[in-house]
Parts: structure tokens; C-alpha cells; sequence
């Protein structure tokens, strides 16, 4: 089975923090960690360590930090082949900023992640063509996301697409889609639709399967998630546990459906694995560093209970 995953690298400088400061106000007293992030890799990350054979193209600087990150992916498996390097521009780096109840902000300087163009993607095509999935994020640019998106469907390759951070797509490039997974202001901005409970975000996700997309899968955080598809509607709700970091928990979620898609699991089995992941993910610290492998999403699920509802 062939997964690839084509998206962004970041080193994340993460303070945790009592509260996240307003602005113009300094907050002291945080703890201070270095840690490998970017959406990309953090899906790359979550995939493999479900259990998956990953191909990850990225694009890192060539500075201390990407050597860091080159010899990190190297101990993790992944070849270096696709792990490309931009001589001009630094390896992205993202500040992040974590309260005492998980909750996160983020400021993003994309460096080399914002230079993967298609062009540099074009020794690969042919590998990505044969691909059995593809899954893509938004933090590399957006004209190199729709090129994707336009290569898998001329080549009926299925993508995953994970639309953060937000970025508004043509109409003819959303009915290429087979999967899409927005948040609820993702949601927003995809349909213009205004997404605050889960009848607006089933309304929502109507208009984006009536575009042409297979299966949208809409997070709504702690609450869980609703699943459209021409199947009908899924909703599906998740136990209250107590949240410590929460910065990667989307890419958890995101890794790891694609890791059961990939090994033909069916959907619905498929989306409860994946929000048992994110949710192992969120009572950990770090990005890369709360990613379970499958046992450990094995041992939590048996505590970790999620309801499913169709809905008419």
C-alpha cells in the first residue's frame, strides 16, 4: 500500500504558558520546548507510527534547523529522496503559545515550506500517480495544493485534503476531492455558510458533497466530529478528557484516518481509530512528541468510548 504525503516542515518553539497573553501584554513564568512540527509532518508522523509506510515530500532550508530535521526523518524511516532543500529560504518555523488548558496560538514564517512549488514535485509524479492515497494540508502553496489535487484526479489517485489553515477553493478544483476534513471555520470559509452548531455544519458539508466531494468530515473540537457522505450523515461524539496541549490534534486525526483508509478499514471504524489518536495526542505535550503508535491507540481506546449516530 502507498500513502504519500506532501506538505510542510516546521521547527516549533513552544512556550507553555498559565494563560496566552493579550496583546501588548508579556506573560512570565513559561516553560520553554523546541519541537519538530509542521502540519505535514505531523500527518506524516501520525500515518507511520499507526503503522503505515510513508512517503513524505517536504522541503526544508538549508540551515541548522533543517539539518536537525533531516537527521530526525532519517531516524524516523522516512527516505530522503523526497526530503528536499531550499538554499535561499530558511526552514519554516512557527512560535507557538500553550495555556494550562491546552489551548494554543500560533504565528507560522512558512521560509521553505512556502517555495514548494509543482515544478519541484515533478521527479515524483510518476511514483505519485501509482499512489494508493494522497494527503495534503495547506501550509505549502496553495497553487502547488490545487496542482496536486488536479494531478490525483486526472490520474485517479484519491485524495485527502485537510484545508488549514484556511484558504477559500475554486469550485472546480473542490469536485476533484474525495475526502476533505475541515474544522468549523474551515467550514465557513469553504461553503459561506455560518458553522455554530452541528445542523449548520451538516448544512455545510451538504453543499460541499453536492459539489462533487465524496466524503467531508467536519471536526467540531472536543465535541467530535459529523461525517457526509452519500451514505448519509454520521455524527460522532467524543468523551470529555482533560486536554494539556492541543497543537497537533487535527493532524493526529488526519495521520491516522489516512493510515485506515490506506489499510481499507472501513470509514466509520476508520474515523472513531483516528479520534481515539488525536485524543491520546491532546493529554500529551509537543506536536511530534504526543503522536501515539498503534498500541498506544489500542490500549487508550479501551477506555475511550465514542458514540456514533446516524442521522436521516
Amino acid at each position: 500500500m502507498n500513502l504519500f504525503v506532501i506538505g510542510s516542515s516546521n521547527i516549533d518553539l513552544v512556550i507553555y504558558l498559565k494563560r496566552i497573553p493579550k496583546i501588548g501584554e508579556t506573560v512570565i513564568g513559561g516553560e520553554f520546548k523546541k519541537i519538530f512540527g509542521g502540519k505535514g509532518a505531523n500527518q506524516a508522523v501520525s500515518a507511520k507510527k499507526a503503522g503505515t509506510k510513508v512517503k513524505f515530500i517536504t522541503q526544508l532550508g538549508d540551515d541548522s534547523f533543517g539539518l536537525e530535521l533531516k537527521t530526525y526523518y532519517n531516524e524516523l524511516g522516512f527516505d530522503s529522496k523526497y526530503i528536499l532543500t531550499d538554499n535561499k529560504q530558511p526552514t519554516g518555523l512557527a512560535q507557538i503559545l500553550v495555556s494550562e488548558r491546552g489551548e494554543n496560538s500560533i504565528a507560522v514564517a512558512p521560509g521553505s515550506n512556502g517555495t514548494l512549488t509543482f515544478q519541484k514535485l515533478k521527479p515524483y509524479l510518476e511514483e505519485i500517480s501509482n499512489a494508493d492515497l494522497v494527503l495534503i494540508q495547506f501550509e505549502i502553496p496553495i497553487q502547488t495544493v490545487i496542482s496536486i489535487i488536479d494531478f490525483c484526479y486526472d490520474n485517479k489517485v484519491r485524495v485527502i485534503v485537510n484545508p488549514a489553515p484556511a484558504v477559500c477553493l475554486p469550485a472546480d478544483v473542490l469536485n476533484k476531492i474525495w475526502m476533505i476534513t475541515p474544522n468549523e471555520s474551515e467550514l465557513e470559509l469553504l461553503t459561506d455558510i455560518s458553522v455554530n452548531n452541528k445542523f449548520s455544519a451538516i448544512e455545510a458539508s451538504r453543499k460541499l458533497i453536492n459539489s462533487g466531494i465524496e466524503n467531508c468530515i467536519v471536526s467540531l473540537g472536543d465535541k467530535g466530529s459529523m461525517w457526509l457522505s452519500s451514505n448519509g450523515v454520521f455524527e460522532f461524539s467524543i468523551p470529555a478528557i482533560k486536554a494539556i496541549d492541543t497543537t497537533a490534534a487535527g493532524d493526529v486525526f488526519n495521520g491516522c484516518l489516512a493510515h485506515c483508509v490506506l489499510n481499507k478499514i472501513p470509514l466509520k471504524s476508520a474515523i472513531v481509530k483516528a479520534h481515539t489518536a488525536a485524543s491520546f495526542s491532546v493529554t500529551k505535550k509537543g506536536a511530534q512528541t504526543s503522536i501515539p503508535n498503534d498500541q498506544e491507540i489500542s490500549s487508550f481506546s479501551k477506555n475511550f468510548n465514542v458514540q456514533v449516530i446516524q442521522h436521516n
